[in-house]
C-alpha cells in the first residue's frame, strides 16, 4: 500500500473540524479524484499527505513513514517523494522554466550534470523544451501548470498529488493538463487529485472519493456512512 489514513481526524484553533475519521488508502499506481464542495476537507487532506499539516487523531502512513513518528529530516525526505501541484502554479516569476524545475534537484543535492539532464527531459515530457528559458510571466496558464508539473516530478515521486489543478484554466487546457497527468499516471506514479468539478473525474472513469463536511460520503462509487 502506498498511502493509507487510520481513523485520521484533524481540527483547527479554534474547533473547526476539517477532516473526521477519514479512513482510505492509495495502490501504487493508482489514479484518484478526490471532490467535495469548497470547505468539505480536500486540501486538508493533502496537506496531511505531504505532512504540512499533521493528524490530530489516528495516522497517515505514506510509503516507509507514519505521521506520528516522522522526524524533521524524516519529512525533507519523504517530500522528495511526493510532488506536489497547486492551483496558483506556486512559480518564481525572476527564474526562467528551467531555473523552477532546477529547484527541488538542487535543493536534494543532486550534481549539476544530473540536474541538466533530467530537467531537461521533464520539460521535453510536459512539451516545453522549447520555452525552457522563458519566464512565467510570458507563459500561458496552461504552460505555467506544465512547468509546475515538470517542477513536481524532477525529483521523480512516487504519487503526485495536483490541488485543483485546473482551476485558473479554460476547458481546452484544462483537457490537456489532465491528459498529462495520465500520461504520468501511466508511467507509474500513483496520481491524486483534489478537485471540486465532479464531472472530469466522471468522465475519466477514474476511483472517486467524495468528502462533505471532512467526511468520506463515497469512495469508488460505495456510499458511506456519515453518521
Amino acid at each position: 500500500m502506498l498511502l493509507e489514513f487510520r481513523d485520521v481526524s484533524k481540527r483547527f484553533k479554534g474547533g473547526t473540524v476539517a477532516l473526521e475519521k477519514i479512513n482510505l488508502s492509495v495502490e501504487k499506481g493508482e489514479f484518484v479524484f478526490l471532490t467535495g464542495s469548497s470547505g468539505a476537507g480536500k486540501t486538508t487532506l493533502l496537506k496531511l499527505i505531504y505532512l504540512d499539516e499533521t493528524p490530530s487523531e489516528g495516522e497517515v502512513l505514506i510509503g516507509d513513514y507514519i505521521s506520528s513518528e516522522v522526524s524533521k529530516k524524516d519529512i525533507a525526505m519523504l517530500r522528495r517523494k511526493v510532488g506536489v501541484v497547486f492551483q496558483e502554479f506556486k512559480l518564481l516569476k525572476d527564474l526562467t522554466a528551467f531555473e523552477n524545475v532546477v529547484l527541488p534537484l538542487r535543493a536534494a543535492g543532486k550534481k549539476d550534470s544530473e540536474i541538466r539532464k533530467r530537467v531537461n527531459s521533464v520539460l521535453y515530457s510536459v512539451g516545453l523544451s522549447s520555452k525552457r528559458h522563458q519566464f512565467p510571466p510570458k507563459l500561458s496558464g496552461g504552460e505555467q501548470q506544465r512547468v509546475a508539473i515538470a517542477r513536481a516530478m524532477a525529483l521523480r515521486p512516487s504519487i503526485l498529488l495536483a490541488d485543483e489543478p485546473t482551476g485558473n484554466l479554460d476547458v481546452d487546457t484544462t483537457a490537456q493538463i489532465f491528459e498529462l497527468l495520465l500520461d504520468i499516471n501511466r508511467g507509474g506514479t500513483s496520481v491524486l487529485v483534489a478537485t471540486h468539478d465532479i464531472q472530469i473525474a466522471e468522465r475519466l472513469k477514474k476511483r472517486l472519493i467524495v468528502l462533505d463536511k471532512g467526511r468520506v460520503i463515497e469512495d469508488g462509487g460505495q456510499e458511506k456512512c456519515t453518521t
